[in-house]
């Protein structure tokens, strides 16, 4: 058990030392940023399901999947401590009327352990929620910067969840989730002298947010059998609606751009926020369902489908307004599952590797108004995994690929096209154990 938090904790500092930046993406402007949590890499590599659980993977979805049956392995008296890992890298490619470019991003996605206590599960972790990491410029027919925007930053969470078996095959549970972090963005519109040069001084607006608050989601997870060889899943999940505190500041600098486009404050002077009721704002985060059902044979195969709806037309921060953007309400479409040739072969070491494929169809609810248009933001991904053994008690490492694309080149905004590569440790131990006297 030592080993395997030792491998855990300097998985975490090596994720953590390259998880600068959590997004490369122009959209990460808008709201709060991308949504950087989409499930762990199980999760995600059967097209963004959460309706599966079993002994040895977390959830981190739904808390009703905390808890669970006892195992047979361990003489049907507990379950196994379960911890869990994971990270990711993006690569994408954005492309406009104007041109193309290459980004990229490699971030730490979570971290989190979950304890069995009799018929209750105990889960608590760390994850970025939302990230925010872009600079957009804009040019003239000179080729001239005429403005510019910079952000970076995003929402952390930090959980604590309770699930508890009803019976044998119905489960409930409840997160409580501490919502953390900043977001920091700056804008200069650029001015030009009589022959078009731009001047060597410059205003720049730089905004900052630091958010902070409590929220909770529900699930419920229902297991039952068809037959002597198939089983149906259900799950059900729902996060009320709930407001965080936004503190925020905002300051107008002079800035000297030399020709490298680095900028340097020369003076800077605080905007009065107060005055203008935005010094603290309440940032509310909308509400949101998922439902989803699956068919399969344990331990063999798992197919499912999840329809999510967020009511993100709810939406609302006062310090964060622009007359380009809405919000309708967004939804989310997914179908995925795994196969396991053989998951206790003898010999045959690929037998026992788990293969997991899945599809993804999601309107980002954002609605961005440009020339005149409205464009709706899209994205969908095609995603595929493996879960390979790596110790005792079912502990693996699973890798996944999501191939996919978000946006569009219409009405003068950009296309994604990215592939995300995801790997995370899901480790297993029995820390309790009863003892047997004669």
């Amino acid at each position: 058990m030592i080993k395997k938090l030792l491998v855990v904790f300097v998985a975490i500092f090596t994720f953590s030392s390259y998880a600068q930046e959590g997004t490369a993406s122009p959209y990460s402007f808008y709201g709060i940023g991308s949504l950087k949590f989409k499930g762990t890499v199980e999760n995600r590599s059967m097209g963004g399901i959460s309706i599966y659980a079993d002994s040895i993977h977390m959830n981190l979805r739904n808390p009703a999947t905390f808890t669970g049956p006892n195992l047979l392995m361990f003489n049907n008296e507990s379950r196994p401590v379960k911890y869990t890992i994971g990270g990711s890298y993006s690569s994408t490619g954005l492309k406009s009327d104007s041109g193309t470019a290459n980004v990229s991003s490699t971030t730490f996605d979570y971290f989190a352990l979950n304890l069995p206590v009799g018929k209750f599960g105990v889960g608590l972790g760390l994850m970025p929620y939302t990230a925010v990491g872009y600079r957009l410029d804009t040019e003239n027919e000179d080729g001239r910067t005429t403005s510019r925007f910079d952000g970076e930053g995003g929402l952390n969470k930090a959980f604590l969840g309770f699930g508890y078996s009803i019976l044998d095959n119905l489960s409930i549970g409840v997160n409580a989730q501490y919502n953390f972090g900043n977001i920091q963005n700056s804008a200069i519109q650029f001015r030009f002298d009589n022959d078009g040069v731009p001047l060597f001084a410059q205003s720049r607006e730089n905004n900052r947010s630091d958010l902070s608050g409590l929220n909770v989601d529900f699930g419920m997870y229902y297991k039952t059998n068809l037959n002597e060889s198939l089983e149906l899943t259900t799950a059900f999940t729902f996060t009320p609606e709930s407001s965080i505190t936004s503190k925020n500041r905002r300051a107008i600098s002079t800035v000297n751009v030399g020709n490298s486009g680095q900028e340097v404050i020369t003076s800077q002077i605080e905007v009065d926020l107060v005055a203008q009721g935005l010094l603290e704002t309440d940032l509310v985060l909308p509400s949101k369902y998922s439902i989803g059902a699956g068919i399969g044979a344990p331990r063999k195969w798992f197919v499912g489908a999840e329809y999510e709806s967020q009511q993100l037309s709810n939406f609302n921060n006062p310090f964060y307004t622009s007359g380009a953007t809405i919000y309708d309400d967004g939804y989310r479409y997914s179908i995925g599952g795994f196969y396991i040739p053989e998951y206790n072969a003898f010999s045959g070491y690929f037998k026992r590797l788990v293969y997991r494929a899945g599809f993804r169809l999601e309107d980002t609810g954002l609605v961005i108004f440009n020339s005149g248009n409205k464009q709706q933001i899209k994205e969908f991904g095609i995603s595929f995994g493996v879960g390979v053994p790596v110790g005792d008690f079912g502990s693996n490492a699973n890798i996944g690929l999501e191939i996919g694309r978000r946006g569009t080149t219409n009405n003068n905004l950009i296309e994604e096209n990215f592939i995300n590569f995801q790997i995370s440790l899901s480790l297993n131990d029995r820390w309790f154990q009863k003892r047997k006297y004669d």
